[in-house]
C-alpha cells in the first residue's frame, strides 16, 4: 500500500507546521505517508499561469498507476465514517493512493483530468495551509475507525 500527500506550496505559519507534524506522527502507527510539497507559483497574479506553473510539479508527482484523490471544494462530501469507508475501500482496491491538496487557485484542468475522485472536506471555503491539517486529522480519524479505536465518538 502506497499513500502520498502531494501539498502546494510551504506552511508558512508555525502552529500549521505543528499540527501537521502531530498528525504525520500519529498517521505514522497505520501508514506510512509519503508527504510531498510542490512550489506554489505566486510569481504571477495571474490565475492561469500560476494553475500551469503547480500543474507540472503535481503531474510530476503522479504516476501512471497512482490513484488520484484531489480536495477540492467542488469534490463529494462524507462524514467522518463514510470518508473511512471510502479510506478502507481504496486500500483494498489500489497499491498506490496520492492525494492532492491544491495551492491558493485550486487545480488545472489537466490535472482535474488525471483525478479519480474529487473529495470536498467541508462547503466552507479554508486556507489550503489549514486543509492539510484537515485532512491530516481526518486521515488519522479513518484508520482509528477502521481499526475500532475510541478516537471517534459518535
Amino acid at each position: 500500500m502506497g499513500l502520498k500527500l502531494i501539498v502546494v506550496g510551504k506552511t508558512k505559519k508555525p502552529f500549521f507546521e505543528q499540527s501537521e507534524k502531530e498528525y504525520l506522527k500519529r498517521l505514522n502507527k497505520y501508514c506510512k505517508l509519503n508527504y510531498t510539497s510542490v512550489s506554489s507559483s505566486k510569481k504571477s497574479d495571474q490565475k492561469d499561469v500560476c494553475l500551469n506553473m503547480e500543474e507540472d510539479q503535481i503531474l510530476r508527482n503522479i504516476n501512471y498507476q497512482d490513484f488520484v484523490i484531489l480536495l477540492d471544494e467542488k469534490g463529494k462530501q462524507y462524514s467522518s465514517r463514510d470518508f473511512a469507508g471510502q479510506i478502507n475501500e481504496r486500500l483494498i482496491r489500489d497499491s498506490s493512493i496520492v492525494f492532492v491538496i491544491g495551492g491558493a487557485f485550486g487545480f488545472s484542468d489537466k490535472v482535474y483530468q488525471k483525478a479519480n475522485m474529487i473529495w470536498s472536506l467541508s462547503s466552507l471555503t479554508f486556507p489550503h495551509h489549514m486543509v492539510r491539517t484537515i485532512f491530516l486529522e481526518q486521515l488519522y480519524r479513518s484508520f482509528t475507525i477502521l481499526k475500532g479505536e475510541g478516537y471517534h465518538n459518535d
